[in-house]
């Protein structure tokens, strides 16, 4: 099983630092040829010049219907904007959590309360209320309910690209699927540093920012990982700036990251995803170093000629897959 990934070079001309090669592995398992992708001005090329523009939530361009919900969602070019209804009695872990396949919402939740009472709650049982005219943040981990007898009706701009979208958790499927795994460089060293309370506050920070990097592109928040995450996404090039968004997301914090990234054939499985394309993504980002993002051969071919440029980064031994 040979793969081959190359190491990116800025638009400007600029080498990364020589320092954080990545270098061969001495352990077991078969050969593959490995790189990183360093995709700073680069990565962010594409994007969608801002215009003059509005939409109407009587006009949606999707309306997705969830047990006692319905969402009704417009498009402004990158920015997916929701209009949330929750009828009395709504309950994430009751009427959307059999359809996500995660003990909790992994959808980070930004916007404003129209009518209603909403209750979120947190793992560590911190939970909040929001009411008409409020302006509410809601971490992905949570769950939520409808407070009263009225329905809840609010806006959110954040999780709408893919939040409510129907999966068919009654079968498993295999898909095609671009996969990024992150790892926290050294959490356990900063984990001692900080403190158990600040630790897992700044997690929480990078994990919801994660999320919010991974919906922007049209990704989905599999699960974290306790110090990393694992996401899905439709195309590779997505996924490759995902891992980026991540990545710099990561260094706002004062945090680095490793990250792999691979696309094949991956199965479904109430909302969890699994198969050798997945394991790959995991052993490629182990052998990243600092700040990395390592990308396979697959990935590299089915950018050829679009998206970032890429690097050589030498041959690596992937260990535990065989072939």
């Amino acid at each position: 099983m040979t793969f081959r990934t190359n190491r990116h070079r800025h638009d400007d001309g600029v080498v990364r630092d020589p320092t954080k090669q990545v270098h061969v592995l001495g352990s077991t398992g078969p050969a593959v040829s490995c790189g990183t992708i360093i995709p700073r001005q680069a990565i962010r090329g594409g994007e969608t010049q801002m215009r003059l523009q509005r939409r109407r939530f009587t006009e949606p361009s999707d309306v997705r219907t969830i047990p006692r919900g319905r969402i009704e969602v417009v498009e402004l070019d990158d920015t997916v904007v929701g209009r949330m209804t929750y009828e009395p009695g709504w309950r994430w872990s009751v009427d959307v959590q059999p359809i996500a396949g995660t003990d909790t919402c992994q959808f980070h939740h930004l916007g404003v309360t129209l009518a209603g009472r909403l209750r979120a709650q947190m793992p560590d049982g911190t939970e909040l209320e929001i009411g008409p005219g409020e302006v509410f943040e809601i971490p992905p981990g949570h769950d939520a309910w409808v407070v009263g007898d009225e329905p809840w009706v609010g806006v959110d701009f954040e999780a709408m690209r893919t939040y409510g979208k129907q999966r068919d958790a009654a079968r498993d499927e295999r898909i095609l699927g671009s996969i990024v795994f992150t790892d926290i460089v050294d959490s356990t060293q900063r984990a001692a540093q900080l403190g158990a309370a600040r630790w897992r506050d700044l997690v929480g920070e990078h994990n919801r920012k994660a999320a919010t990097a991974i919906d922007r592109q049209q990704g989905r928040l599999v699960k974290t990982t306790g110090d990393g995450v694992l996401a899905q996404f439709d195309r590779p090039e997505r996924a490759v700036r995902g891992a980026a968004a991540i990545r710099d997301a990561a260094e706002g914090l004062g945090l680095a990251i490793r990250a792999g990234v691979h696309t094949g054939e991956i199965e479904t499985v109430a909302g969890d995803i699994r198969g050798i394309a997945v394991h790959t993504a995991a052993r490629i980002m182990a052998v990243a170093g600092s700040g990395e993002i390592l990308v396979s051969a697959t990935v590299m071919e089915l950018l050829d000629g679009s998206g970032p440029t890429f690097e050589d980064a030498g041959v690596h031994e992937l260990k535990g897959l065989h072939g």
